[in-house]
């Protein structure tokens, strides 16, 4: 089974928005063709996440509760220990921890961060696929 690492932008468009760019994703969790690696640290940056104002709107627009979020994130998602950090450094410090989970397990990292995706080149010899959708 591959493994893979969600920033939290995608686990909004995956669990909130219902991006049809997502629709893949959500397939391979559900089928167990992929394995969903995230620390503590991640499931309180989403948590953190769903009580923002814009957030909370697009909860009520979509009819979705935040308690629905974290339970989806809690069924799907393998807790991990946080990894040491990698070693590439990412311009922006909150994305570091989803970087530093890809490279310990050699994850794919999906991301819409452009912080993260100017660094594929660097993350591919360390066994990172980084991109924005699953292809």
């Amino acid at each position: 089974m591959n493994s893979i690492v969600l920033d939290t932008n995608i686990v909004l468009d995956l669990f909130v928005f219902g991006d049809v760019a997502c629709i893949p994703l959500g397939l391979a969790l559900q089928r167990g063709r992929l394995q969903w690696l995230a620390t503590q640290a991640m499931r309180d940056e989403l948590e953190q996440v769903l009580a923002y104002p814009q957030i909370c709107k697009s909860l009520a627009h979509h009819q979705v509760s935040v308690q629905q979020v974290l339970q989806r994130f809690d069924a799907m998602a393998r807790l991990e220990l946080v990894p040491p950090k990698a070693s590439v450094t990412c311009k922006d410090s909150d994305d570091q921890k989803f970087i530093d989970l890809a490279v310990a397990h050699r994850a794919m990292l999906l991301s819409k961060d452009k912080a993260v995706l100017c660094m594929k080149k660097r993350l591919l010899p360390l066994g990172v696929l980084a991109q924005s959708a699953l292809e």
